[in-house]
């Protein structure tokens, strides 16, 4: 089961390319519900302190789960975990990349915690995709971003191979504090991505206009 969560911060709509279809999960997290509507979308729920949102929009068959202001969770991990409980396994992030760095980072990590539980997740602004992958390898198909950086999660990555690109990784130990496999680029269909041992984030992005 999939499901999609709207969140926050500027998202660039007319590159998005990621849509629900059929019994997929939809939540919006806060303003998140401005980003669902720019995207043609009514959330299955709304959760929030809606700080952000302000007034809470009436929606028919659209649940609405307020939380406190003060809390441990951003909205976003809290959608996260409703997400997971409503059965997903895969999890699409639309937008937390354009806005507080803090919240990008927090956003980020997520998928950090998503593969941990066996989750796929994503996040994409339009601007940038990434995801993240540890100790195994994914293909990743050439698509409208131009750019392809692979970030180390964990203070040493070993065994970082990267086929496909203009600049090939061969078993590749990656450093956390001196990131170097910055902006390369597909040169065929697909990239095959290969980690023997760490976390990395795998970072499409497109040309800054």
């Amino acid at each position: 089961m999939r499901a999609f969560i709207y969140t926050g911060g500027k998202v660039f709509v007319e590159n998005i390319t990621e849509h629900p279809r059929g019994e997929d999960i939809k939540i919006a997290a806060d303003a998140g519900y401005n980003t669902a509507k720019l995207l043609g979308v009514t959330p299955d729920i709304l959760v929030g302190d809606f700080d952000s949102l302000g007034d809470v929009p009436e929606e028919k068959g659209m649940k609405v789960h307020q939380v406190p202001a003060e809390k441990d969770l951003t909205d976003t991990q809290i959608a996260v975990e409703l997400a997971i409980g409503s059965g997903a396994n895969e999890i699409f992030i639309i937008g937390g990349l354009s806005g507080r760095l803090d919240h990008t980072l927090s956003t980020l990590s997520i998928l950090e915690d998503l593969r941990g539980r066996t989750v796929h997740g994503y996040v994409t602004d339009g601007q940038s995709r990434a995801r993240y992958i540890c100790s195994t390898s994914t293909l990743i198909a050439r698509s409208q971003y131009k750019y392809l950086s692979i970030i180390a999660a964990d203070e040493v990555v070993k065994g970082v191979s990267v086929e496909g690109c203009k600049y090939p990784l061969k078993k590749a130990t990656l450093n956390r504090r001196l990131q170097y496999a910055v902006s390369n680029e597909i040169t065929g269909n697909v990239a095959l991505i290969s980690v023997r041992k760490g976390g990395i984030y795998i970072i499409e992005s497109k040309d800054i206009e």
